[in-house]
């Protein structure tokens, strides 16, 4: 197979923006963090603005003369008698041409946090790209149309951001304006909760935008923290600050030019990108294929390696990464990434579609085996709970479920003493032996043999896992 025949097959063009989502538990100090890593960001927004202002300001003056020069040929061409007219109105015409030719640039604009759908189409239309970031997960209930809820969830503006589509904008007393290629950016911290309840939301699964979106489910420090541990060192966030800052000045100097600049693999890129479609497309099938039941997001996976291959071919070639192909070396770690994303992936649209009595079940399961327990009460497991069930009884659900998957076995309480006193509480003796099934009814995460990136990914809520 030539080159080229090779490029055309496995090199379909993807912007390069991505749609990520993190769930962090409250009290994770995400806000902190995320603030921390976009800082370089919003500053380099600032000082973007800070020196177009003054070019900005100059030509939105002459733009008022001239729209003032407009007018007033206007008028005497509407007043000049019948000898004049056509000199006139060959003036108004010349003067209202210049200016239009004086088009005022926007403001740079980079980043936003809270924007309704109508407004993020307004900014496409203005900038042609935008980063919509938040430490909260109130951009879904934008999305899901909080301040419309009569018309409806208004996902165009998203998929067309993502996908790159043609984009039109209507406007209110002017005519629409046509984007023609949109590129939107989404980075969102929030609470598992939030995740939890997203595919119940109309259109966000049916229309794919869940399925846009990359996923991480990282375990909580929460009540393992070291309190007085060191910040990161100066160093580290100067470098960290140059360099993001570095690859924002490198998108602004290529944004200049007429059309999209492409980036293409190398040979051997290619050849890798091919190989892993190849082993990616199987594990999609009805019939057996253990990503079938993510087939929607793990079909997009091939085309989200991309972005991300072409994203770290950037940020390890801040001055000349558009100049040259992204080596095999960059792909290879892009698909390391695609593999962490596949198990982050089992783990948050499980827990999309998770029943409350799964989730605290799993709770049980963890306590158990951190406890070893051969035995206990449900008191004893509500007095380890106390912050999660109010009520010693809101357990029953959860030891109902593990009752009917084998993992326990009710017993006779303890008699009450003679005094009488508390009621007795149910007792459950452990199954020593792994039960046949688990209660949940997603498949336990899969690493097939020899698939790259898997290593060391660790994500919260999949599966039960078995103890003993």
């Amino acid at each position: 197979m030539s080159t080229d025949e090779l490029h055309e097959r496995v090199s379909a063009p993807h912007a390069l923006c991505l749609f990520v989502a993190v769930g962090m538990d409250a009290g994770a100090r995400k806000s902190a963090v995320f603030t921390a890593l976009t800082r370089p960001l919003a500053d380099f927004e600032r000082d973007q603005a800070a020196a177009a202002l003054p070019a900005i300001t100059e030509t939105a003056v002459l733009r008022r003369i001239a729209d003032q020069a407009a007018a007033h040929a206007e008028a005497t061409a509407g007043k000049a008698p019948p000898s004049q007219q056509q000199e006139a109105r060959a003036e108004a015409i010349a003067r209202a041409a210049e200016a239009a030719n004086l088009v005022v640039p926007p403001i740079p604009r980079w980043l936003v946090d809270d924007a309704t759908p109508e407004a993020l189409a307004g900014l496409l239309a203005v900038h042609g790209r935008i980063a919509l970031l938040s430490p909260e997960g109130d951009v879904f209930d934008q999305m899901a149309g909080r301040y419309n809820q009569h018309a409806g969830p208004n996902l165009g503006v998203y998929l067309k951001g993502h996908a790159g589509d043609l984009l039109k904008v209507d406007r209110r007393g002017r005519p629409p304006e046509y984007v023609q290629r949109p590129c939107l950016t989404i980075g969102l911290t929030v609470q598992p909760e939030v995740l939890r309840g997203l595919a119940a939301r109309p259109g966000f699964s049916g229309r794919g935008l869940l399925a846009r979106f990359l996923y991480s489910l990282p375990p909580s420090l929460v009540g393992r923290r070291q309190p007085g541990t060191p910040p990161v060192p100066q160093t580290v966030t100067n470098r960290y600050t140059l360099q993001l800052q570095a690859l924002a000045a490198s998108l602004t100097t290529t944004a200049r030019g007429d059309g999209p600049v492409l980036l293409a693999l190398d040979q051997a890129a290619a050849e890798q990108l091919l190989a892993f479609e190849r082993h990616l497309e199987p594990r999609l099938a009805a019939d057996g294929g253990d990503l079938a039941h993510l087939a929607g997001w793990a079909a997009k996976l091939a085309g989200a390696t991309c972005r991300l291959a072409a994203l770290l071919h950037l940020a390890g070639h801040l001055r000349d990464g558009w100049a040259q192909p992204i080596g095999a070396d960059t792909l290879a770690g892009a698909i390391r990434l695609a593999g962490y994303l596949v198990e982050h992936a089992r783990a948050v649209f499980d827990l999309m579609g998770a029943d409350p009595r799964v989730d605290d079940a799993r709770w049980l399961l963890d306590w158990i085996n951190r406890t070893n327990q051969a035995q206990f009460s449900r008191r004893d497991a509500h007095q380890a709970a106390r912050g999660r069930f109010r009520k010693a009884t809101d357990l029953e659900p959860a030891l109902a479920l593990l009752e009917e998957h084998g993992w326990l076995r009710r017993v006779d309480a303890n008699p009450a003493g003679p005094k009488g006193g508390r009621p007795p509480s149910p007792r459950f003796l452990i199954n020593p032996l792994h039960p046949a099934t688990e209660p949940s009814q997603p498949t336990k995460p899969h690493v097939p043999t020899g698939s790259e990136g898997s290593e060391g990914s660790e994500a919260r809520g999949d599966t039960l896992r078995s103890h003993r």
